[in-house]
């Protein structure tokens, strides 16, 4: 198989087979993230994808689901992502299922009919890492798109039936604009109705603009309470009923799972006890243990 470097796949989704069409980030600019920093964008070579096929169909025929790699494949034009698609089906003809992580911009450049196409060929979910749905915010870690971008891409995910997972990076706009971050991302991530909300708390790695910022005094990070109290804020208002899952290093009781306005109060009020009886030195170190998203 060819992996070219570091393997990131969403762990909630079945992890095997992979399959990684291309490498990097189309993007790579956001000020949080080293994941591809060193990683040129490039698409794999057609034989590559081929020969990894070839290799799957042989150590796993029966594959009813894969995960294409990297950062965001789905930045491809219809016309070069069906024909890798219908090559999956090709070689796995049980399958039933293809995820991919991907961007809202790489939705832009395929009609509904085409995606609707790419559905009936296995596309079936998607995680959009959104981070925001405020302009601001987005702007301030460079994302590359604002709030009207993500509520028109994800309504044509809606019409063509593709299921969709949103992010939102906890302490992503700074004491600044903390507050403003968590209202209008809930109100954004409500309208669009992801059927999975995913939560993380932002770490400022070392060779990140964002870092950089905090050593410049333009950016004043969260404490680990004021986190909590941002991630309060956002699930107080979120109102679409989805599956919620968080990696916010404090994350308390009853958090992740299916239901969530069913289980909404029960959130809230777990995080609240975080809040007022969490040890959030722990979480801090924690924190500032990790090395990479």
């Amino acid at each position: 198989m060819h992996f070219t470097g570091t393997v990131y796949r969403n762990p909630y989704w079945p992890t095997w087979p992979l399959l990684e069409i291309t490498q990097g980030c189309t993007h790579n600019r956001c000020r949080f993230c080293t994941m591809y920093k060193d990683v040129p964008f490039r698409m794999n070579p057609p034989e590559w994808i081929e020969a990894d096929l070839r290799e799957l169909a042989q150590s796993d025929p029966d594959a009813s689901t894969i995960q294409l790699l990297s950062a965001n494949p789905l930045c491809m034009t219809y016309d070069k992502l069906a024909p890798i698609l219908e090559r999956i089906n090709h070689y796995l003809p049980k399958m039933e299922y293809i995820y991919a992580a991907t961007r809202v911009t790489d939705i832009r450049n395929k009609t509904v009919d085409e995606l609707k196409s790419l559905r009936e060929m296995g596309l079936r979910e998607i995680s959009l890492g959104v981070e925001s749905g405020d302009d601001q915010t987005l702007e301030r870690v460079n994302k590359g798109y604002r709030a009207a971008d993500i509520l028109e891409q994800c309504g044509k995910l809606t019409e063509a039936g593709i299921d969709f997972w949103m992010t939102f990076l906890n302490g992503a706009a700074g004491k600044e604009h903390s507050a403003e971050h968590a209202l209008h991302s809930a109100e954004i991530f409500s309208r669009c109705k992801p059927m999975t909300v995913g939560t993380g708390g932002l770490v400022l790695f070392p060779g990140t603009p964002l870092l950089e910022d905090v050593a410049r005094g333009t950016f004043t990070p969260l404490s680990e309470k004021e986190m909590l109290i941002e991630l309060k804020t956002f699930v107080e208002n979120l109102t679409c009923d989805c599956a919620f899952i968080t990696h916010h290093t404090v994350s308390g009781r009853n958090l992740t799972g299916p239901d969530f306005l069913r289980r909404k109060d029960r959130i809230v009020a777990s995080l609240e006890h975080e809040i007022r009886h969490g040890d959030l030195d722990r979480a801090a170190a924690v924190r500032r243990s990790k090395r990479s998203l």
